[in-house]
Order: C-alpha cells, then sequence, then structure tokens
C-alpha cells in the first residue's frame, strides 16, 4: 500500500472525547482510507473516488467495511495471453452470490460476532472467474467477445455501464502477456480503444501457477499409463518447485514462493522443434493435425529400440526393455527406403516421442541438482494431449528410478493470462484460499461432433436456441463445456499400444474442461473436522468404472422425473417445457462428457455429480423444482405434530429418545432423490407412508449405536453426564423428515438445556428444506409447543418476539435458544471444506454434530472424523448403496455414534 506511514504517538493531555483528540483521529481516517488506492501514482490507471468515503460501523472494528458511494467501480477485471496460436482471456464477473440479508441472518450475524459482508477485508466480494480461449487466427471474434460483453469496461454487470458515469479522459488499460501483446497492441487500440501493458511472461506463469496451486484444491495431477490421478499440494509446503513451460522452446523455472524466481535451463529442442519437423517431414499444415496424426502411429517402424539391436531380446543388466528406444528415427538407418515410404503417422509420433522424453530427462535432472521435490509442467506443447503427458511422465520416472513423478495443470493453458490478471496491483485473489473457490461448468461453448461451432454462449436464450438448433438437425449434443482447443487432442476413441505393451488412450477424452471459478469470500473451513489435510467427503469411489456406470444410470433413469417436477412447479408454462428439455439435454451431455472422461472437470465424486445436476437445474433457471411438493408435505406434517408431540410427553426418558431416533429414521424414508422412495408415494399418503415406516422399525438396525449414544445422553445409573453446550443438526428433507423426525429430536435437545443449532441447505436441492424455509416451519410448529416457541424467541426465529434491529434482532426470551443457519451448499450432499462463515461460526461452542439423511452421512461423510460427537442417521433408499456399505439392504437404517476424535 502506498502512503506514508501513521505515527500511533500520541500527547498524553488528549482526552479520547476532546475535540482536538477526535479531529485527529478523522484525519486518520482520511490518510487510511487514501491509502487504500494502490493506483494513485499513475494518472494511466482507473482511480478509485474516494470522494465522501466513509467507514461503515464502528471504526475500532478489526476489519471495517469501507463505503466509497461515488466510486464507479470501473477498475479492468481482464487480461489476455496472446500467443502464436490462441489467445487465452481471464476476467472477472461482479455477482454477490447471497440475497439482502433477511432478519434470521442478521440475528445470527449479531449472536456470533459475524461482521457483514465477510469475516475479513477482501478486495474481491464475491464473483466469477471466467477462462475463455480463441485461436489466434480469429482474433475478431475474440475483440467481438471483449466488445460484446463490455469487459474492457469492467463488464456489463458494473455500476459504470449501466449508469453512464465511466469517465473518458484516462486511457483504459488492459494487463497483457505472450508475443501477441506486442504484434496486435494496435488492433486493441482502434478496435476497442485501449491500451494493452505488457506484463513478463515468465514472471506472469510463475504468479498464475503459484495461485493454482494454492488456492486449487485438486488442480496439479499425474498422468501415466492413461489413467489420471489428483494430487493434493499442501500450500504450506509448496516451494521450492520446478516450473517446466514447453512453449516453441523450453525453459525451466526454479520458484522459490511468490515473486522468487529464477529461469535455471532450459533446451531449444521444444514445442517449436515439433511443430517445425513435422511441417517438413509430414506436411501437416497445423499443431494440432501433427498431434492427431500421431495418435495413429506405430514408432517402432522408425526408431531403433532395445529389441532390434540384441536380437528382439531386453537388456535386463541395465534395466531397459526390447521395447525401449535406442535411437530416435535410427531404424531408417539401416532401410533403403526415401520419407514418402514412410507413414507421416509413424513419424510424428516418433518425434513427439523424442522431443517429450528428453524434456522429461533434462527437467529430472534439473530438479535433481536443485533438490526440487516436484515438477509441474505446462505450456502448449501439452495442449491436454494424453500420450504427451504419458510419454514425460515415463521418461521423469524411468530416469529417477520411480522417485519423482512429473505433474500436470488443469489450467495450465492459462497461467500466462491469470498471472497477467494478478499483475493488476487490486485483484484480490491472493488473499482466497481453496475453500473459496467453487468451480462449476455452464455451457461455455456450442460445441458438437469434437469441434466448437462459434463463439461462447452467452444468456440463456442463446443456449436454448443453440440446442434446439442442433437438436432439429438430429445432432447429437456431446459435451456442453469444452474449453481445451478444438481438436488439439484428436476425436478419434482409438487406442494403440505404447513401449511397454500399455494400451493408451489418446483422443477427446483426454481434454479436461475448465469451468468458471466462482469467488465465494464468506465460504470457510468447517472448524470442527478432526484433519482437514485427510478429509474426504465422498464415501464412495467413481473411480471404478462399474460405480460410475451404475451411478450415471441412476441420475439419467431419474431425469425425466425431476424434469417433469420442475416444470410442473413453474406452471407448465411453454417456456418452462424449453427450459426443462434444455436442462435435461445439457445434464445428459455432461454425463456423457464423464462417462468417457471421469476426470474432466476435476476429481469425481458422487456429491460432485449430485451438485452438477443442481447447478445445471439452476443454469436454465429453475430455482426450485420441489417447492409446490414440499409446501404440501410441510403442512400436511405440522397438521399431525401436536399428537406426535403429546404422544412422546406421555413416555419415560429411554423410551421417548429410542422414539425420537426411530422416528427420524422412519421420517427419513422421504427422498424425492429415491427412485425406490417415489414409487411409495403411490401407495398412500405421506402420514399413512410415516407410521407404516415406524412401525416396522426393529432393532438391531444395520448400524446401531443406539445404547452408546443414550448412555452419554442419559447417563449411566446414578452417574448422570452434563448435557451437551450446543448441538448441530444437519436436516435433510421437507416434510415429515424435518417435521416429524428432526424437531421433536430438537426439543428434547432443548428441554435437556442444550442450544440447537438447525443447519439447512443455502439453496435448494431436490425435496431438501432450506435455511430460508424453517423459520416459518419452526414458528408454526411453535404454535402447538411451548418449548419450541420459547427457544425459537431466544434464537430470533419468531418475528413479533424480536427487539429492533439496533439491538442486534436477538430474542428478547432468556430461554435456550433454537437458531437456524445456512450451510453454504445447494446439493443434497455437504463438503465441510467449504462452508457458510455463519455455520463456520456457530460450529465454535458446539459439541455435537447430527448428520441427517442419506447425502449428508452416508453418501458423504459416512467416514469423516470430527472433533466433537457425532451422530449419523440415515435410512438408506439404495440397494447398491447398502450393500456397498455393509453388506445390506434397502431400508437399512444407519444410527451411528463415534465419540469426539475416536477413529473407527
Amino acid at each position: 500500500m502506498a502512503g506514508s506511514s501513521i505515527s500511533n504517538n500520541k500527547n498524553d493531555n488528549k482526552g479520547e472525547n476532546s475535540e482536538e483528540y477526535n479531529k485527529e483521529k478523522e484525519e486518520m481516517k482520511e490518510i487510511s482510507l487514501a491509502s487504500l488506492n494502490p493506483m494513485h501514482q499513475s494518472s494511466l490507471w482507473p482511480q478509485l473516488d474516494l470522494t465522501r468515503a466513509a467507514i461503515k460501523g464502528n471504526w475500532e472494528e478489526r476489519n471495517p467495511t469501507i463505503l466509497l458511494p461515488n466510486q464507479s467501480d470501473d477498475i479492468s477485471h481482464l487480461a489476455v495471453d496472446i500467443g502464436g496460436s490462441l489467445i487465452k482471456l481471464v476476467y472477472f464477473s461482479r455477482h454477490e452470490e447471497h440475497s439482502p440479508d433477511d432478519k434470521r441472518k442478521i440475528s445470527i450475524k449479531k449472536r456470533f460476532g459475524i461482521s457483514n459482508g465477510s469475516r475479513r477485508s477482501y478486495p474481491i466480494l464475491g464473483g466469477r472467474l471466467h477462462f475463455v480461449n480463441f485461436e489466434t487466427g480469429k482474433l475478431d471474434e475474440c475483440l467481438d467477445f471483449i466488445s460484446s460483453k463490455q469487459l474492457h469496461l469492467g463488464g456489463l454487470d458494473s455500476p459504470s455501464w449501466h449508469s453512464g458515469t465511466r469517465p473518458h479522459d484516462n486511457p483504459i488499460i488492459i494487463k497483457a502477456t505472450g508475443g501477441g501483446a506486442y504484434k496486435f497492441a494496435d488492433v486493441f487500440k482502434e478496435r476497442l480503444g485501449v491500451s494493452l501493458d505488457k506484463e513478463d511472461e515468465m514472471a506472469c506463469l510463475v504468479a498464475g501457477a503459484n495461485f493454482l496451486l494454492k488456492a486449487i484444491r485438486h488442480e496439479a495431477f499425474t498422468h501415466m499409463e492413461g489413467e489420471k490421478e489428483f494430487v493434493q499440494i499442501d500450500h504450506n509446503d509448496l516451494f521450492p518447485y520446478l516450473l517446466v513451460n514447453i512453449g516453441s522452446g523450453v525453459s525451466m523455472i526454479k520458484v522459490e514462493g511468490d515473486g522468487k524466481f529464477q529461469r535455471v535451463s532450459g533446451t531449444n529442442v521444444g514445442g517449436g522443434t515439433y511443430w517445425g519437423l513435422g511441417r517438413l517431414l509430414t506436411k501437416c499444415k497445423s499443431f494440432v493435425e501433427l498431434l492427431e496424426l500421431s495418435q495413429q502411429g506405430d514408432n517402432s517402424n522408425v526408431d531403433m529400440l532395445v529389441g532390434d539391436i540384441y536380437g528382439g531380446m531386453d537388456y535386463s543388466k541395465i534395466g531397459l526393455s526390447a521395447s525401449t528406444i535406442a535411437s530416435s528415427f535410427g531404424r531408417t538407418i539401416a532401410e533403403t527406403k526415401e520419407l514418402l515410404d514412410y507413414r507421416p503417422e509413424d513419424i510424428s509420433l516418433s518425434l513427439l516421442r523424442m522431443i517429450s522424453y528428453n524434456i522429461g530427462q533434462i527437467s529430472y535432472l534439473n530438479a535433481l541438482r536443485y533438490g526440487l521435490k516436484r515438477i509441474f509442467f505446462g505450456g502448449f506443447f501439452i495442449c491436454g494431449h494424453a500420450y504427451t503427458m504419458d510419454t514425460i511422465s515415463f521418461a521423469v520416472h524411468f530416469w529417477s528410478k520411480g522417485q519423482a513423478q512429473a505433474m500436470f495443470l488443469r489450467h495450465e493453458g492459462f497461467l500466462g493470462a491469470l498471472g497477467a490478471f494478478m499483475s493488476y496491483e487490486k485483484h484480490g485473489l491472493d488473499v482466497l484460499r481453496a475453500h473459496q473457490l467453487v468451480e462449476r461448468f455452464p455451457m461455455g461453448f456450442p460445441y458438437v461432433g469434437g469441434k466448437i461451432h462459434g463463439p461462447p454462449l452467452g444468456d440463456l436464450r442463446e443456449k436454448i436456441s443453440w440446442m434446439e438448433k442442433f437438436v432439429q438437425k438430429g445432432t447429437e449434443i456431446t459435451a456442453p463445456v469444452p474449453m481445451a482447443p478444438p481438436g488439439t487432442t484428436g476425436m478419434g476413441g482409438f487406442e494403440r499400444p505404447s513401449s511397454r505393451g500399455i494400451a493408451l488412450r489418446s483422443d477427446a477424452s483426454a481434454a479436461l474442461n475448465i469451468g468458471v471459478l466462482y469467488v465465494v469470500p464468506t465460504l470457510e473451513e468447517f472448524p470442527l473436522l478432526a484433519d482437514p489435510k485427510t478429509y474426504e467427503p465422498n464415501t464412495i469411489d467413481l473411480s471404478d468404472h462399474s460405480e460410475l456406470e451404475y451411478w450415471f444410470m441412476v441420475l439419467s433413469e431419474h431425469l425425466p422425473d425431476l424434469v417433469d417436477k420442475a416444470v410442473a412447479g413453474e406452471g407448465g408454462t411453454d417456456d418452462a417445457k424449453r427450459r426443462g428439455d434444455a436442462f435435461a439435454r445439457a445434464f445428459s451431455a455432461h454425463l456423457a462428457r464423464l462417462m468417457e472422461e471421469p476426470a474432466a472437470y476435476g476429481k469425481l465424486g458422487l456429491a460432485n455429480l449430485l451438485e452438477l445436476r443442481e447447478e445445471c437445474l439452476r443454469e436454465f433457471q429453475f430455482v426450485d423444482a420441489y417447492i409446490t411438493i414440499k409446501k404440501r408435505e410441510n403442512e400436511a406434517s405440522l397438521a399431525v405434530l401436536p399428537d406426535l408431540l403429546i404422544e412422546l410427553d406421555g413416555m419415560n426418558e429411554e423410551e421417548r429418545l429410542l422414539a425420537l431416533i426411530e422416528g427420524v429414521l422412519a421420517a427419513n424414508i422421504f427422498d424425492w432423490g429415491s427412485r425406490a422412495c417415489v414409487d411409495l408415494y403411490h401407495k398412500g399418503t405421506i402420514i399413512e407412508i410415516y407410521r407404516m415406516s415406524r412401525k416396522k422399525m426393529q432393532r438391531p438396525w444395520r448400524v446401531d449405536d443406539f445404547d452408546m449414544f443414550k448412555k452419554r445422553m442419559l447417563g449411566c445409573g446414578d452417574k448422570k453426564l452434563a448435557p451437551y453446550r450446543r448441538a448441530l443438526l444437519f436436516v435433510d428433507n421437507s416434510g415429515a423428515d424435518v417435521v416429524l423426525g428432526m424437531l421433536p429430536l430438537a426439543r428434547e435437545l432443548l428441554k435437556r438445556g442444550t442450544e440447537v443449532v438447525l443447519v439447512a441447505n443455502s439453496l435448494p436441492a431436490l425435496n431438501d428444506v432450506t435455511a430460508n424455509e424453517l423459520p416459518e416451519i419452526v414458528a408454526e410448529a411453535a404454535k402447538h409447543c411451548d418449548v419450541l416457541r420459547k427457544a425459537a424467541e431466544a434464537g430470533g426465529l419468531l418475528v413479533d418476539a424480536m427487539v429492533s434491529i439496533d439491538d442486534g434482532l436477538v430474542g428478547n426470551s432468556t430461554s435456550i435458544p433454537l437458531m437456524v443457519v445456512e450451510n453454504g451448499c445447494g446439493s443434497p450432499c455437504i463438503d465441510f471444506r467449504q462452508v457458510s462463515s455463519e455455520l463456520a461460526a456457530a460450529a465454535k461452542d458446539a459439541d455435537l454434530i447430527i448428520l441427517e439423511g442419506m447425502g449428508r452421512a452416508l453418501h458423504t461423510n459416512f467416514n469423516a472424523f470430527f472433533k466433537c460427537d457425532v451422530l449419523k442417521l440415515a435410512m438408506v433408499k439404495n440397494q447398491r448403496l447398502a450393500e456397498k456399505l455393509f453388506n445390506g439392504n434397502i431400508y437399512d437404517c444407519v444410527c451411528r455414534f463415534e465419540p469426539g476424535g475416536e477413529l473407527r
């Protein structure tokens, strides 16, 4: 931050209420606010308008919110990397992902001391980081895209765009890197009226790599024998590492920290060598064509192998197999053929292997020389090409004798553009961590038959129109979000042997898709995880292809019913039908893409699949597909709640506790995401099904730790244990599940002196209840129960019982509070690496967690461990899942109690 330092020495005679002291304090505010502008030294940069700037709230607060009422918000959020073959764009769009604070949120923030906006002061307070590329030969398309979205002016969502207040006396600056930043500078100036500020290419590569490796959880991966495996990098143990950038030549960069790097080596034999020699020897007109050609080659037709020298035998004494290349192109020495007698495919593959092996070897030797543990490869030469990555990986593995691994980056094509973006002095990305970034995969381009058919798609209307256009032509939509350059990895799907006789795929499925990074600074890591570094939310391993096929089948079969509910929930209008059809085709395309390449969107788990479905629904503007059903089931369940509470109150405490757990398990049968449960709805009303489920509750359950939980709750004999201080109850479905299952259990905990926090989804998912819906449900239930009414008053859930906003909207009752917080999710599952700030705050004093439902307790977190006691409750509504987890059957029940910190 520019600006003078502020002396903290005060005259002892200045009282805190004196006029002189207050004047000094105001001056300090002005100086501090002025120092916020990192670009004040240059008139070329858009300026922060600090006129009438003010601190919101208490100046003494550690991270107060600063209001800039006159700021036009027109600082550019676009950077470009213009290479010889591709133009890469990284741009930031401002989108707040939350609704305005309602009374529940204000109450929660006041109670748990959460400041407005976020719990830290971030330059970027929510938005999306986009990655887009264009062929350099289609520069006009790129410029049209920038212009259409007004990216050079801060974007269409910029206040300056809507208000027309952008100042025109200052030139617009865009950060750029790559050779094209010099070559096309005049074109950008003429078409867009912008100046390109050229950034050092190597510095940008390093800055981009550092950010990705710190902030993206599964950014790095290995690639051996056609198999990708994602690697979790501890950002506290990242440095030093070797970054190998393979462009026309090769640079090897020792990276020791942010801004600390040195080019330690390199070679002139790189991507340009492959392209140049390939063009001369095969007459290929493009790098893409040359790569595709290699996929059909057999390099043994031109390379001299160890077996050619030793009569088909291995040279086992020094560990060389017969198929190892002894001399690239060496076979041609002993033959009288001319160039035209050799297949171009074989020549291309031999070239690829020769260059890749050498780069891999030199890279490892440099890593060895400088004592570097990790080697990351990037650059246009790789292009997501499976065989290139396999060849480099084999070389590193061979020369290191298995002690080192080659690693690659999902966003490797965007390192330079991302680094250029970060060269803005107020980019705000360096403070972000993995739990504050969510990658999503909306439809990006019109992509059919392995090719991109035009510029990126814009609004929903464009997406639907494009899909209908190709559906009418009878063309299958194969992948909705390709971000690798079209054709760089081929489209064949064929296989051919490697040097070791291993079948490798080298087709389109090798490419990794790049999504949109949603920046959500208010997401936090759940503080009660026993070990965040080893935490894995997904229970089912989808790397097992049979598991993958099964769950894809389940989701596909459920799709028509989901579309029907979504369309019916919006009145069955023609518009809803069009959107429903488009959603079904888009999600089917996602499934097809993932079936082709399970790692296409990063590390894949069942939770990721379910989240993808909900995001796809929201993309086509189906906000709450089951809203009508949820309201109906809530009303039906609330009608019988009073009788259930009377029944429970007539039992002794042991009988009641068992009945409460049975009630939770029985009510968990209502799940519109389960085909078996959907079929049950045709056999009776919701109350009839609930009663039937209760009658069938017989112990022992498939997983039955009820007696352990009872001992902790009720004690043993005369020995009574202190009640839990605060319990977090993660609720699942609307209707009977929450009303007849979880609310009575919450009531019991409240009666025992335990604060209860009901944790629900931030966004709708199937028939799951949301945090916005819960206060109304609790208010209705409280009409029939004094315990719930007093607790809801104390927790700020009943509007009539609240005090004024100035006093924080905290209930005026002295009873044990019942509160509601959102979890930060919009999925049937939950990943505790990314939860809302209000849930993280509520968890700090909690000593009991209750996870309810298949999504939160079985599909995810079944094997998760926490610092406090946890009770996992669910009815299994899928036969395969029951068999997989504990050799069980559909409708088996799980009551798993784990004391805090205990491992099983």
